[in-house]
């Protein structure tokens, strides 16, 4: 495992941190997502390809390293998840806090087929489910948001 993969699946090596390390890294996450200029546009989507596609790449070397399959140290894979869950938001404090929770949530619960994505090979079963659970929390924050839309501010 070379320096760039270590840096690019640890996050920056947030993953290093002794507690927590997936909230570390979708905390990382958000502020990426809040420093990405046109977040509500399809800028996003090229960032949140690229960002996979490298995570494949670290996440499967620092599992040949480690030994370790999804490791702990890896959290590239949260903040993908994590931009998923907030793509085409607008950049508003409470929706990105309240995304990052829902996207915690999907991530650890694992409805399907986030489970049978995590079981695929290398950095792709590490990506995948994080992805999974991104989906899952977008969904939700928007049926919330058009939910907090149509009761409190509809007359």
């Amino acid at each position: 495992m070379n320096l760039i993969s270590r840096l690019i699946a640890t996050g920056l090596f947030v993953g290093y941190v002794p507690f927590a390390p997936g909230t570390a890294g979708s905390i990382l996450g958000l502020f990426l997502y809040w420093a990405i200029p046109g977040t509500e546009s399809f800028g996003l989507l090229a960032a949140i390809l690229l960002l996979f596609l490298l995570g494949v790449w670290s996440a499967k070397a620092v599992e040949q390293v480690t030994g370790v399959e999804d490791n702990q140290i890896i959290v590239i894979d949260e903040i993908v998840g994590v931009l998923v869950t907030l793509m085409f938001f607008e950049k508003s404090f409470t929706w990105l806090v309240v995304g990052c929770i829902l996207f915690r949530f999907f991530d650890i619960v694992k409805l399907y087929p986030a489970r049978r994505a995590e079981e695929l090979p290398g950095g792709w079963g590490v990506m995948l489910d994080d992805v999974v659970a991104g989906i899952y929390s977008l969904v939700s924050l928007r049926t919330i948001q058009w939910g907090v839309e149509h009761i409190f501010y509809e007359s």
